[in-house]
């Protein structure tokens, strides 16, 4: 809108009609008292326009407040001529400004709660898989302050640093790793100091585990039993390996990116939020982006931006606002009698995610969290964080695991682990029924991609999630392998005083094709959803936006997410949602890109052999 705006001079409504009827008054013999009354209503009603949405503009609007959007409203607003406004369609993350108030997001044992709670999630699904016997998965994503990082499991993984100089090589010119690595630092406060791969005074603080859980430090030296290397820092210079993980828990709170980027942020009188406002359409004149439609309080509203719009809805809903808003496959759009602002095929294609298996075995000592779970221990440790922010809640527990090369001849760890002193049913959904421990395992660069579609026009209606799960052999013989190595481990010394009978797959798992069926049966999303809105030069016909994270086609409007990944990271995906979001801020402001050369990265001595 801004381009209509500068000849315009600005005056009330009634002071406009006023100006307006004096000189139509004067040539009355040749209007009519009707023509006089039509004319009025009409430059009364574009003053008022006009008016209103110079009022109602800012430069930036930001569409979800999730791991990406409080880090671009923060960032974006320590420019105090920068007027942003950030728009939620959930929730905030606190009541009445207290974090122990809404203690099933802040606790971080709490976690499960909300993965199973619609009231801050989007509470996805998938369509039936047909290589997993037709099963519905179920896709929780955050739907409230911090996004998913409000309701994930706060592990902070990085990915690998081949993960980006690949993206570089899919056509995100600039990042590589050297232009990746510092954005990650800058992001991050790391409990043990900075050095050449962590950060030390960024808004995200990073913290290790404090239980020191016996069975923590059992499955670590059963994996170095089994030949593992241990690491010290799988986000440094060596991922391979088995370690203690990095968590995103500060002060025994889980510390979303409301808490590091959005709360320190609100007080600048240049930042807006707005929570419960569901975005339902990107605005164009033409193919310029000016501003976005949302509904409020049953009220539907329009919102305008004289720079951009930034969609960082996450790798659902940014490519569903811009298939509704009409930038996506042209067929697709016109089936559904959605007008054509830009033909995209990309937008909703290449649909990645990680694919995981619990593997379980009974514990033959009463340690694990079984107790735990019980309702007068879960009291006394919920009045314990109520009142501390100690003890077994403010601890999400998942605080070791590793990451393996599945074969001879992989370059680097395409297998995770993380390890829980507990025995999860069904997402949490089903309560733990005995002393049990686990790790969960699967592949993380699959070959299989899906896609997603709308549904309808509906925005209201979740889109059709196809992730196409197990639909390549390769995923399969992974997956068996997940299972052969883990058992291996689970075999080892170091574990052998606590190891009962194996829950699942279970001692009568044992061929391939037994193998392959427990898979189908049991294995779900590791809720890392990317890459829908993908990365890429104008010449890829399936990219989405450019280097500079702008959309393809069109004027305005760029997408900071998940969504954007060309390709998978191997790892938890918040940690680089992060990153990416912070070194997009940079490219916004017209900054030059951060830059670190040459630092060391391992590599395995040979490739010859799987460890």
């Amino acid at each position: 809108m801004s381009y209509l705006m500068k000849g315009v001079k600005w005056c009330s409504p009634v002071s406009q009609m006023c100006k307006v009827t004096g000189r139509l008054f004067k040539a009355h013999t040749s209007k009519s008292i009707l023509g006089i009354t039509e004319q009025q209503l009409k430059i009364s009603r574009a003053s008022s326009q006009l008016s209103s949405e110079k009022a109602n503009s800012y430069n930036y609007v930001i569409v979800g407040a999730g791991s990406a959007g409080c880090v671009l409203a923060n960032r974006l607003t320590e420019d105090p001529l920068s007027t942003v406004l950030l728009l939620e369609a959930g929730p905030k993350d606190t009541l009445l400004g207290s974090k122990r108030l809404m203690w099933k997001i802040h606790m971080p044992a709490a976690l499960t709660y909300n993965l199973c709670d619609e009231k801050y999630n989007w509470y996805y699904h998938t369509a039936p898989q047909k290589h997993m016997d037709n099963r519905v998965m179920y896709w929780p994503r955050g739907r409230v302050w911090g996004g998913s990082s409000s309701l994930n499991a706060m592990v902070y993984i990085r990915g690998h640093a081949e993960d980006y100089n690949r993206w570089s090589r899919e056509g995100a010119t600039g990042w590589d790793y050297e232009h990746c690595l510092p954005y990650f630092k800058k992001a991050q406060t790391h409990e043990l100091g900075p050095d050449q791969y962590r950060g030390g005074n960024g808004p995200l603080h990073v913290s290790r585990g404090k239980t020191n859980h016996p069975l923590h430090q059992a499955f670590l030296e059963a994996a170095q039993q089994a030949g593992y290397p241990f690491t010290d820092d799988m986000n440094g210079y060596q991922q391979e390996g088995f370690g203690w993980m990095d968590m995103t828990v500060h002060q025994g709170q889980r510390w979303s990116t409301a808490s590091a980027y959005l709360r320190p942020a609100i007080s600048r009188p240049n930042l807006s939020v707005a929570e419960k406002t569901f975005v339902t359409k990107i605005l164009f004149q033409g193919t310029k982006c000016i501003g976005v439609e949302y509904v409020k309080n049953g009220q539907r509203k329009k919102v305008f931006a004289n720079k951009e719009v930034i969609l960082s809805g996450g790798a659902i809903n940014s490519p569903q606002l811009l298939m509704l808003s009409g930038i996506g496959n042209a067929d697709d759009l016109k089936k559904l009698g959605i007008p054509v602002v830009c033909h995209l095929p990309g937008v909703g294609q290449n649909l990645q995610d990680h694919l995981e298996v619990y593997v379980q075995h009974k514990c033959t000592k009463p340690i694990t969290l079984y107790s735990a779970q019980k309702p007068l221990n879960m009291v006394r440790i919920g009045l314990e964080w109520l009142w501390k922010f100690t003890g077994q809640g403010a601890t999400a527990h998942l605080e070791s695991g590793g990451f393996i090369r599945s074969e001879p001849g992989v370059p680097h760890p395409d297998i995770q682990f993380h390890f829980l002193p507990s025995q999860v049913i069904d997402h949490g959904r089903v309560a733990s029924t005995t002393e049990a421990y686990q790790v969960h395992v699967g592949p993380i660069r699959s070959t299989s991609v899906g896609w997603l579609k709308l549904k309808s026009t509906d925005p209201n209606d979740h889109p059709i999630i196809e992730p196409n799960y197990l639909s390549t052999e390769r995923d399969v013989w992974e997956f068996r392998q997940c299972i052969k190595l883990t058992r291996e481990i689970f075999a080892q010394k170091a574990l052998e005083k606590f190891c009962g009978p194996e829950i699942q797959p279970g001692s009568h798992v044992q061929s391939d094709k037994e193998i392959d069926a427990f898979i189908r049966q049991k294995a779900d999303s590791a809720y890392h959803p990317s890459s829908t809105c993908k990365m890429g030069q104008p010449s890829d016909s399936t990219a989405v936006v450019d280097p500079q994270t702008k959309v393809f086609g069109v004027e305005n409007l760029r997408v900071v997410d998940a969504s954007i990944m060309p390709s998978v990271v191997s790892g938890n995906l918040n940690a680089p949602t992060i990153m990416i979001a912070e070194k997009a801020a940079d490219i916004i402001k017209g900054l030059p890109s951060l830059e670190e050369k040459n630092v060391p990265v391992y590599k395995p001595k040979t490739l010859e052999t799987q460890r």
